[in-house]
């Protein structure tokens, strides 16, 4: 198998999710901000592009204000700024909505995207779903990422169900999802990671009812 030609993309690990008014809630976000630096070390460490992400919105916006505190890296990330392979900033969920991220990556021969940071119930899934007709494929850190709990008039959702579900189902089709731990292996064994598949995902999940 040929080895991939990562980028890893920082998605949103702003100030906002840590001082702001969409605190991530699961998982812990100290430490999930801990797990995304050690996947930015590893990556400079392995000399693969490094992409930060940041949402910005008008700057009478009530979040991702342009210019405001909460629109800030968190410092962990900000002090990786100067390093960055590639910066970019977005309006929409989806990395790819309205940026050149995808002409950068094709630009560096990138095939395969990393995803850490925030939140796995937006901008994650979203970017991962629009990575898939554009070839790119696609992983997940689920240490490394996070969600908030949720509640509308649709239902409610705990940031721990909503994360874990959407890891699962991220995995059954649209990446591969692992630890920071089990990345920073393959990305040092030059290895591609695998995910599940639609059928056997379903018949896995059938035959554990």
């Amino acid at each position: 198998m040929t080895a991939p030609r990562r980028a890893l993309v920082v998605i949103d690990a702003q100030q906002e999710y840590f001082e702001g008014l969409l605190p991530v809630q699961h998982p812990d976000r100290d430490a999930s901000i801990a797990r995304i630096d050690d996947a930015v070390q590893a990556a400079e460490r392995a000399e693969i592009p490094v992409v930060l992400v940041q949402h910005e919105l008008p700057a009478e916006a009530p979040v991702f204000a342009a210019g405001s505190p909460t629109w800030d890296n968190h410092p962990v990330v900000a002090a990786h700024e100067e390093r960055a392979s590639h910066r970019v900033t977005k309006q929409f969920s989806s990395v790819f909505a309205d940026t050149d991220l995808e002409d950068w990556l094709r630009g560096q021969g990138v095939d395969t995207i990393t995803l850490v940071g925030y939140m796995t119930n937006n901008c994650v899934i979203a970017s991962a779903a629009a990575a898939e007709p554009l070839g790119f494929a696609v992983e997940v850190l689920s240490d490394a990422t996070g969600a908030v709990d949720l509640a509308n008039e649709a239902g409610r959702a705990s940031a721990q169900q909503v994360h874990e579900t959407l890891m699962t189902l991220l995995h059954s089709n649209w990446a591969a999802v692992v630890d920071t731990a089990q990345w920073t292996a393959a990305l040092q064994a030059g290895e591609a990671l695998t995910k599940s598949d639609l059928p056997t995902s379903a018949a896995q999940g059938r035959s554990a009812v």
